[in-house]
């Protein structure tokens, strides 16, 4: 049992790192023209040799940009808590019981990174400056879809899991 314990704790942090990297990184879309540097762009910068704000990030027209930043952040956030609120229920609930708060709160990350990823994949050129478009997804997006069926899994296995001694 403890074996099984540490693995669901392993699963769980390695999703919740996945998230940080894919929201902090700046490579969700790269950008490599011919003769010039590699042009990074995420969900706040896009870098080469320096780093810019993402062109009217607080307009109307970057609505979706706002959308995939929130969603991955309270995904992040909402990770983590979960996290913290199955050590919590390892300590306070019954024997038998199951670990039903973390699951669904695990579930509401998987589903905020699904919303984030898919909004990126659909949105990504009303965004993107005109000379940004012509390039293809970066690691962070990789790793943001990598992290939705990890999610997903971590929370169905909460629903499964039941506290035993």
């Amino acid at each position: 049992m403890l074996i099984i314990l540490a693995f669901i704790i392993l699963f769980h942090l390695a999703a919740a790192i996945l998230l940080f990297v894919a929201t902090i990184h700046n490579a969700w879309w790269v950008v490599s023209q011919a003769g010039r540097d590699v042009i990074y762009a995420d969900l706040w910068y896009s870098c080469n040799s320096t780093c810019f704000p993402v062109e009217n990030s607080h307009t109307v027209d970057a609505a979706y940009l706002q959308t995939i930043q929130a969603t991955m952040i309270l995904a992040t956030i909402l990770c983590c808590v979960s996290f913290f609120v199955f050590i919590l229920q390892l300590f306070k609930l019954q024997q038998g019981e199951r670990f039903i708060f973390t699951a669904i709160i695990q579930l509401l990350a998987a589903l905020c990174v699904m919303i984030a990823a898919s909004v990126y994949t659909a949105q990504k050129n009303s965004f993107h400056l005109a000379n940004l478009r012509e390039g293809t997804y970066g690691s962070s997006y990789i790793l943001a879809w990598i992290s939705f069926p990890m999610t997903l899994t971590s929370g169905i296995m909460y629903l499964v899991l039941r506290k035993r001694k």
